[in-house]
């Protein structure tokens, strides 16, 4: 298993225990990372874990790793089964979703989302 798929285990783990402060310590200061719910992006630890705790209020999602891939640039390409329910417990999605990683000094930089084709 390489690094970058530990790292990234590790922060899939972290994120379905909804434990934020475990997830932002394998995150960059200057973090970069996609709002899937509202759009735009989030930049530091501070928006990212402010986005996490509205998102955690209002859906209860699962996001398990599929497969791991180095795209041309480098990056990190991870295929997962992503779940969501809202807090009623009624399915809102269930798909395989690509996310796309930069990291930089062994900690996760950017984050990018797109669905699989």
């Amino acid at each position: 298993m390489s690094e970058h798929e530990q790292l990234l285990r590790l922060a899939y783990e972290a994120f379905n225990a909804r434990d934020i402060d475990a997830a932002l310590v394998l995150m960059h200061p200057d973090v970069d990372w996609p709002n899937a719910m509202e759009g735009g992006r989030e930049l530091g630890y501070a928006a990212v874990r402010e986005y996490w705790m509205r998102q955690f209020r209002i859906i209860a999602s699962h996001v398990e790793p599929q497969r791991f891939e180095t795209d041309d640039d480098g990056r990190t390409v991870v295929h997962v089964h992503q779940v969501v329910h809202n807090l009623c417990g009624e399915l809102v999605s269930d798909r395989e979703v690509r996310h796309v990683y930069t990291i930089r000094d062994g900690l996760v930089e950017r984050m990018d989302v797109g669905t699989e084709a």
